[in-house]
Parts: C-alpha cells; structure tokens; sequence
C-alpha cells in the first residue's frame, strides 16, 4: 500500500520567488520545500557557514599548525565508504599542500572492522606516528583512544556520526554533533567536517605569517571531493551542504576536478561537463564505494590522490569491475532474502526485520538492507558472518524510527546482546554473537513496533503534483538537472494521468512505456517494475534526458504507476 501525497507550495510564495526572477516551475518547487526568498538559493562560498562556528575547529586547527611547524609525523585514519575515502583524500591534499608530513591508513573492513579500535592503533603505532586524525569515524573509540594515549599518540577527532554517552578522551574532538557545539549544519558529512577543520589551519597559519615564506593553496579545489562524499553519505541537504554540493558540481562542470574523480566519470561513461548529484550518488560514489565493500579501500583513496591520468584510469576501471562484481553478488543475495520474505505479506511483516544468511557477503549487507527495506517499506537490518564465531548487520531505516535509538534501547534491555553498534537515524551498524542473532531478531522487531507510529508503516510518495504539458522538454529537464536535489532536499517528482499508447518488457524486468497527455507523447521507463498499466494510468515520475546513439531526449522515469 502506498499512500501519495502533493506537497504544497504556497501560492504567495510562489508569486514572490517568480517576482525575484525565479523561473515558474522552480519557484513551485522550492516553494514547496520552504524556500522563500531566491536569496536562500545563492550557493556562493562566501555563503558558508564560518569554520569559527565549529566548536575546537580553531583548537584543532592550532594543534596541527604546531605539528606542521615541528615537522611532526601525522597520520590520517579513515572509513572505508565514499565519505572516508574523500575525507581522507581531503586531508591528505590540504595538509601536503601545506608542507605536512603526513601519510594516511584505512582498517580492513573484514579484519580490523570500522573506526579507531586498540588494533589499528597498534598497526598505525609500526610507523611511529605523533598525532592520528581521525576523520568520518572516531567519536565512539574510547578504547582505541585510551590505546594511542598509552602509547604516547596524541589523537585528534574529526567525525559526524552521534556520540554515546561518553565522549573519548581524545586531545581534541571536532563534531558537530557532540555536546556544546551549536554548529547550525548538524548533518555535514565527514568529508564537510575535514574540510573545515582544513580552512581552519590555513586561517591560522595565516595568522602565524607562514605564508610569507610558503605558497598558500586554494582549498576551493577540493570541494569535488567535499560535493561526492556529501551526496554518497546520504546526508540531509540543509542549505550549506548544498552550497558544497553546488561549489563542487561547478568545478566538475568546468573541468577542474581531481584526475581521479574524472577518470571514475569516463568508467562511468558520464560527461563531467554534465554532472549532477545524481552521477555522484548513483555512479561515481557507487565505483568508489566498491572498493571498500569487495577488496582495499586504499585502491579508492590512491586512485583520488593520484595526479596521473594513466594511472588514475586503470584504477577507476579496476573499481568498475569490482562495482560490476558488487551488483552480481548482490542481486544474488537479494534473491535469497526474497526467498526468505516470499511468506511474509508487506502489511503482516513484523515493525522492524532482520534477515542472516550464512553465505551472504559483510560488505554487501547494507545496501540488501536498502533493498529490502524499499520493498516492505520497514527498518531492516541484513547480516553476514565475520571471523571468530560473530555476525556483523547493517541496518537502514524508514522515517519514524531512528535507527541507533532504536539499537540504544535494546542494548540496555539486553546489556550483553550486542558486541558493538552505532549509526545515525537513517543507517546503523550493529556486531552480535553468530547464536545470538534470534534473540536480537525479536527484541529489534519489538522495539521498532514500539518506537513506530502504526502510520509510518505505510508508504508515503510525497510528490509535486502535475508537470504542465509544455514544460515535458529537453529545456526543462535540463533546468532541473541543473540544480542541486538530495537527501531532505528532494529532487521534483510529478503526479499525472496519462493513456498508454504502447509498453513492453525489456530483460523480463522493465517496463518501457509510450504515454500520452493531450497533445503531448511521451517515452517513460520503470525499472525492475511490479506492475502493469491498463490503457490508463495514474505514475508518479521524474523528467529526466535519455541520451541514446548521440541523440537526446525527454523521457520519464517512473517511480510509481497504478
């Protein structure tokens, strides 16, 4: 069951965004995602919100000038997603820009598992580091902090996720989301928060007249970087993290973007001078992701730090291959969960659902979570073994139920159930004993039908109503390609009634329709569809561009069809 809905866009804001110029359509739209003044849309730098406002970005900013001065040894420590590899590749450029001495390590997600624990401590401590800098991970390592501090490394914390209750004793912490920081973006990405902590250190540098004997860099040529690990995380687009995506998007569209991310574009087939958000979340951040879930995340890093073009490409097409060999493993996992819920009706299956297959890959878990949970339109979460007899879930969730609330409230109904776990509202990751996995699929199901009001558990399709006739154009797909859609930001979906002239089904999976409304026909696509239309039918679409032999054209992507 899915319930659509239009949103609203108020009338007289409508009429003030087109009276400050906005085009017709686009003042609809953002009017119906509460934008009421054009000047809310400016995406110039200078629009940012000040570094100064991030709690310790100054005290961490002093702590590295002084570590550069003293040609200590720093070592970045990073996540194995798109967020981690671009926060990582960030630091890494900006601190060698600056003259550091600084080299970077990601865990192994199969070995050493996520963030800043006591055993990559001890293999960063075999290169003999004088400050780790954390970056999209940290703020839950108390053991691996209270580790380097044993070992004489000092660490400085650089994360987005929510902290627990106790914080780590770190010699500085930068995270928006920690206690006492009243930085107003609370869902910058990891990326965003290394990249402000990295304009921090110049501004002090600045200050310190380091300048006068070395070059300054323009650190606005990272913000590629800052715009593909912001739209991978699936972070809320608040209005500075789409002042970086918009900064990030321009640099791509005019060439001057990492070798690496270009090299990812052309393994994509995609034409940087044409990239959108949806390239970065649905075909570069993917290519980069692989790495992490199927091999060595380094092989992501190294290919957005190299400068060889040559080099750059045979790592973008490696990672190709590996997002190739993701998809495969995937839709055969996602089979096999199928199979599992083939008994279980969308409207009988339990609040919350967690599935365990003996032969499903860690790596992978999470986006057959994502899967599912788009499926029956609950939280999931998705397990795969790990080594010494523990299985290690990745949960994703529906609005209504903050997942790692969620994780925090079984946790202390069953103090030792889970091994570790953490997360945001939206996405958690949780470890439990291989023979505990039962007991963790009840209690989950009954705190999520506790924490879940009865109507979250429907579908809603928030859409912008009917698209008028005249705007189903190359012209006006192209204007909405143009701007900058995400995560609490939504790209525009239309709601309208059509006659169905022609449909067929290609690879026994999609749907390819021919529609008409009025005067005006239209080619439509839905992937892996569920349904067919009759001569009539009610869709909920994107315009989007089908480029094909050279030639464009409009085209719609349905999303829902009655």
């Amino acid at each position: 069951m899915t319930r659509l809905t239009t949103r609203s866009s108020p009338p007289r804001t409508v009429w003030q965004l087109e009276q400050q110029g906005m085009h017709p359509l686009l003042a609809r739209l953002y009017a119906a995602r509460g934008v009421t003044d054009k000047a809310e849309l400016d995406y110039e730098l200078k629009s940012l919100i000040p570094p100064t406002a991030l709690t310790n970005a100054s005290a961490a900013a002093q702590l590295l000038a002084d570590a550069i001065e003293a040609d200590a040894s720093l070592l970045i420590i990073g996540d194995y997603d798109c967020d981690g590899a671009t926060a990582t590749a960030v630091g890494m450029r900006a601190l060698k820009a600056l003259g550091a001495n600084v080299n970077f390590l990601l865990p192994d997600r199969f070995k050493l598992g996520y963030g800043l624990s006591p055993e990559i401590v001890d293999v960063a401590a075999e290169q003999s580091p004088d400050l780790i800098i954390t970056v999209d991970n940290g703020i839950a390592s108390l053991e691996g902090v209270a580790r380097a501090n044993e070992l004489g490394i000092a660490t400085l914390i650089t994360d987005h996720h929510l902290p627990a209750a106790t914080l780590p004793a770190a010699d500085c912490i930068v995270n928006p989301n920690q206690p006492g920081c009243d930085f107003p973006s609370k869902c910058i990405a990891g990326v965003g928060v290394m990249f402000y902590v990295m304009l921090a250190l110049r501004a002090e540098l600045r200050e310190r007249g380091f300048f006068t004997d070395h070059p300054e860099p323009n650190f606005a040529d990272l913000l590629d970087l800052v715009a593909l690990g912001t739209v991978a995380d699936v972070v809320k687009l608040d209005r500075n993290n789409r002042i970086l995506v918009s900064q990030g998007l321009k640099r791509m569209r005019a060439g001057r973007l990492q070798t690496g991310i270009a090299a990812l574009f052309k393994a994509a087939s995609r034409d940087p001078k044409k990239a959108s958000a949806f390239d970065l979340g649905f075909l570069i951040g993917p290519r980069l992701n692989a790495a992490g879930r199927l091999a060595d995340m380094r092989l992501g890093v190294e290919c957005l730090l190299t400068d060889d073009p040559a080099r750059a490409l045979q790592i973008a097409q490696e990672l190709d291959t590996l997002n190739r060999s993701r998809r495969e493993i995937e839709a055969g996992m996602q089979e096999q969960a199928l199979i599992l819920l083939e008994s279980i009706n969308t409207e009988d299956a339990a609040p919350g659902i967690a599935l365990f297959d003996e032969s499903w890959h860690e790596g992978v878990v999470g986006i057959l979570a994502s899967r599912i949970k788009e499926k029956l339109h609950r939280p999931v979460f998705a397990f795969a073994p790990s080594e010494g007899g523990i299985i290690k879930g990745s949960g994703r969730s529906i609005p209504g139920l903050h997942l790692r609330d969620a994780l925090d409230l079984v946790a202390k109904r069953a103090p030792d159930l889970l091994v570790r776990f953490g997360g945001h509202a939206m996405a958690a990751g949780v470890t439990v004993n291989a023979e505990n996995f039962e007991k963790f699929r009840e209690l989950f199901a009954q705190v999520a039908g506790e924490l879940i009001a009865p109507a979250d558990l429907t579908r809603t399709l928030e859409t912008d109503g009917p698209l008028e006739g005249g705007y189903i154009s190359l012209e006006t797909a192209r204007l909405l390609e143009n701007e900058v859609w995400g995560q609490g930001f939504p790209a525009p979906l239309f709601l309208d009634d059509f006659e169905v002239e022609q449909q067929r089904i290609l690879k026994e999976k999609h749907l390819k329709l021919k529609l008409r409304k009025g005067n005006t026909r239209i080619e439509a696509i839905q992937f892996n569809f569920s349904t067919q239309p009759g001569n009539k039918t009610r869709a909920a679409f994107r315009l989007a561009i089908n480029e094909y032999m050279g030639v464009e054209s409009p085209q719609l992507m349905v999303e829902y069809l009655e």
